[in-house]
């Protein structure tokens, strides 16, 4: 007979975090080249209003009837989902990309330093230190907006991570996204959409729905699974293993070829997202000693 090792929750919430960063990527890549069609908030437009559509038909949620805190929070989500989304994009188009980069990153490593104890921050400064190798944001002009737009959208990371994993803790599954998905794309189209309407055709949208399954339909599953075993200090300072995966993506798919910076970065970045794997098992909720469920209060499923 074979025996199985149990997986620790530590090594699985590691493990859809690794995969949720891999399909951003991926999907990041593959929007290159809409990107030029819609512009860059267009295409978050359509990422997040396909991935509304996808989530709903999946998850019905007129079949749920979830707590009034449930669906506060949810709908907090959406808009912090929504808020990273467009705000980074904005200032993309003003900033070069590595100083967008390390600007936005600074929100899960303020999570990582805030929520983190002892060797947990210790983690998160060298994340710190490995995004700064990896993006070098010295080599960038100096943009007042476009600064502003990065720090909004770190917030608004910050602010995802946070509810993302009082979410999955309020409401089973990841029937949270059937309310913060729908609320992500309201926002985008009253933000956005009007820009976007008149480039729109049946190639683009079909594209949308393909694109909205790597980003953000299926990673922000994973995440908010992961996040309902690791801790939030831990899940922040994993998030700074991006740019690494991201220059990975970049040198199989695109033939971007990393400097000795970035090598370097990629460096501490993994040996940071080590250290905070061996460090950052999350303490599961009350009731909930396997930290595999939602406390049935968050929602309920009508038959």
């Amino acid at each position: 007979m074979v025996s199985f090792l149990p997986v620790s929750r530590t090594a699985s919430g590691t493990a859809m975090a690794g995969a949720a960063m891999c399909c951003v990527q991926l999907g990041l890549a593959v929007s290159v080249g809409l990107v030029d069609r819609l512009g860059a908030g267009g295409v978050a437009w359509l990422r997040l209003v396909c991935a509304a559509v996808l989530v709903v038909l999946f998850t019905r949620p007129w079949r749920m009837r979830f707590s009034a805190r449930a669906l506060r929070t949810c709908t907090l989500l959406g808009v912090a989902t929504a808020g990273m989304t467009i705000l980074f994009m904005a200032a993309a188009a003003r900033l070069p990309l590595g100083t967008a980069v390390a600007l936005e990153f600074l929100g899960p490593l303020g999570v990582a330093v805030a929520r983190g104890k002892g060797a947990s921050r210790l983690w998160a400064v060298v994340a710190g230190a490995g995004v700064l190798a990896l993006t070098e944001p010295w080599h960038g002009q100096t943009d007042v907006p476009g600064i502003l737009f990065a720090l909004g959208a770190a917030t608004c990371w910050a602010a995802y991570i946070l509810l993302t994993q009082r979410a999955g803790d309020e409401v089973a599954g990841v029937h949270a996204l059937a309310i913060s998905m729908p609320v992500a794309a309201i926002v985008a189209t009253i933000t956005v959409g009007p820009s976007t309407f008149g480039h729109l055709d049946p190639a683009l949208l079909l594209a949308g729905f393909g694109l909205a399954l790597l980003l953000p339909v299926v990673p922000f599953s994973l995440e908010m699974l992961a996040l309902r075993r690791l801790s939030t200090a831990a899940f922040g300072t994993l998030m700074c293993l991006e740019p690494a995966i991201g220059l990975a993506v970049g040198l199989i798919f695109l033939g971007q070829i990393p400097g000795p910076a970035a090598i370097l970065g990629i460096a501490l970045v993994v040996a940071a997202g080590i250290g905070a794997t061996r460090t950052g098992e999350r303490t599961p909720p009350a009731g909930d000693p396997e930290g595999l469920r939602a406390p049935t209060a968050g929602v309920e499923v009508r038959q």
